[in-house]
């Protein structure tokens, strides 16, 4: 049986899903959340196809259908716009004024309702997007934590303005306010962790929100819609359906939105900032594309390196920004390494995302295969080959990986972010041409190094890290720990993502100032001790 035969064999039956995965009905949402409402939906509605395929009865495979959603348009649009301004209102809406207390509670609130609907969002991020079952465990819990965590620095960054600064006789009270009105779009690799380690700073930060969720995660949403109309004040929260390549140019056009929180392409990023009509009244939070490399130097523990790069470059099939996406090996040690990456590789687990130890599961854009075959026979046409056994194969939406070598300047895989399981590698003699390579790329985000020569180290680390934002040493790239900043030059990003810097992305530093004069302090004294400002206070959240 050949490699292609071997994949179209993992494809199960329906009955030998396990039943505590098993989709027991497609989930057709006929609902939008917009102005605390959930309106029913009686247009135009699209299929929601998993990545993963059954076998029938007749030995044939067909994907299997979760559901279906709304695809809505301009009308629809208008609505959600509409009553994100009418609750932010020009920042005198409930919401914006709110202590920062009570929308804490609110987030609370909100967080509690989705922990009981936890399965249900589980199953559906596994289904959706074909993310093992431990993985899209974790992306729930994770996002748990990063709201907690959210919610912990939020307090203290509140407590620390909570008191007023005289500087040369005047009397100040400096705290964080809202910007507006935020449209965020998440990715589909992490559909809910992605999306809502910008959407959590936004809402609580007192921005009010157009939430238009990923093109494949979708559905995973609906069972959140009850929570975020429950737990918020109407208008803040809106949900958009549809095709975001009409829509979100077009909400962009408006002029109303105030801050675009992407997680996607420059190249889309570019477009849509150049749709707004006053760019500089528009704030941009952007995760956008990478083409991150590890540098594997002659002293390099080659099983830790193997080891780090299998992960780096395969965890969730290589959809990650942050995934290691080139790997730049030096010629003494290129042909041991590659023996044992290959071999490693072609070790993985390949099968459904609910089997245990799987490593490699369906990819959920039936497109990207037929992206991936091209890169590898283009990278084959100039010169290079596919190391390891049956890499490159492909059965429905199952793709074997494949490492390529030696990819060079020219072949699509040595700049083009290839976002699967295709890893490409190249040799070099010099480390200049290595550092060449980073210096030359497009994309600012990570890089790995891996070598145990601490004066080699520390030279390498002094250049790249006026290239890239953070520097792996003997370990994968990687976004967490989410308390670190999470940030990229070039094209791969704009502003900073963390617990701590999303805050502060999501807010602008306002001031009440007035003279350091008796009248003055009786005035502040007497609002302070009247708790009718949710701004001028030295309340204290514990």
């Amino acid at each position: 049986m050949n490699t292609i035969e071997q994949l179209h064999a993992l494809f199960p039956a329906e009955s030998a899903v396990p039943a505590d995965c098993q989709i027991l009905a497609p989930l057709h949402q006929r609902t939008l959340l917009v102005n605390g409402q959930l309106k029913m939906w009686h247009g135009e509605t699209r299929a929601v196809l998993s990545p993963v395929y059954t076998r029938q009865d007749n030995g044939e495979l067909a994907r299997v259908e979760l559901g279906s959603i709304p695809v809505t348009g301009k009308e629809e649009a208008d609505e959600a716009l509409a009553a994100a301004v009418a609750a932010y209102d020009n920042g005198r809406g409930a919401w914006p004024t709110m202590s920062v207390a009570e929308r804490i509670g609110c987030v609370e609130e909100f967080t509690r309702q989705i922990l009981a609907k936890r399965r249900e969002i589980v199953n559906l991020i596994m289904w959706e997007i074909g993310k093992s079952l431990p993985d899209s465990e974790k992306e729930f819990d994770r996002t748990i934590v990063y709201i907690k965590d959210t919610i912990d620095a939020l307090k203290k960054l509140d407590n620390d303005n909570s008191r007023f600064q005289i500087v040369d006789g005047t009397i100040g009270q400096i705290r964080r306010s809202p910007l507006g009105i935020t449209l965020c779009l998440g990715p589909y690799n992490y559909p809910m962790n992605e999306t809502f380690t910008t959407l959590i700073p936004a809402l609580i930060m007192g921005n009010v929100v157009l939430l238009k969720p990923p093109k494949f995660g979708t559905l995973l949403y609906y069972p959140m819609l009850e929570a975020f109309r429950s737990a918020f004040p109407a208008g803040v929260i809106n949900t958009v359906y549809g095709k975001g390549s009409e829509l979100v140019p077009y909400l962009m056009n408006s002029g109303k939105i105030n801050v675009l929180a992407l997680i996607g392409s420059s190249r889309v990023a570019d477009q849509l900032k150049k749709a707004h009509p006053k760019s500089n009244r528009l704030r941009a939070v952007l995760g956008l594309d990478a083409k991150n490399a590890a540098i594997i130097l002659p002293d390099a523990d080659l099983d830790l390196a193997v080891k780090e790069c299998i992960a780096g470059s395969l965890s969730f099939n290589g959809q990650r920004c942050t995934a290691i996406k080139m790997i730049l090996v030096h010629q003494s040690i290129a042909e041991a390494f590659l023996r044992r990456f290959s071999e490693a590789v072609n070790a993985l687990k390949v099968g459904m995302p609910w089997e245990k130890g799987v490593m490699v599961t369906p990819l959920p854009d039936q497109e990207k295969c037929r992206y991936l075959t091209e890169c590898v026979e283009d990278a084959k046409a100039q010169g290079a080959r596919v190391i390891n056994e049956g890499g490159g194969s492909v059965a429905e939406t199952l793709f074997h990986p494949a490492v390529v070598f030696p990819v060079k300047e020219g072949m699509k895989l040595y700049r083009e972010e290839q976002f699967g399981p295709v890893i490409p590698v190249a040799p070099f003699e010099d480390i200049e041409d290595a550092l060449d390579y980073v210096i030359s790329s497009d994309y600012g985000q990570q890089v790995s190094l891996f070598g145990s020569n601490p004066h080699q180290i520390a030279e390498l680390v002094d250049p790249l890290v006026n290239q890239v934002c953070r520097v792996n040493i003997n370990c994968q790239c990687q976004r967490g720990p989410d308390v670190f900043p999470f940030a990229g030059r070039k094209d791969s990003a704009e502003g900073t993502l963390s617990v701590h810097d999303a805050l502060r992305a999501f807010s602008i530093r306002s001031m009440v100032a007035a003279k350091e004069t008796e009248a003055s302090k009786k005035l502040l004294d007497a609002i302070v001790l009247s708790n009718e400002s949710n701004f001028i206070n030295t309340r204290f959240i514990l």
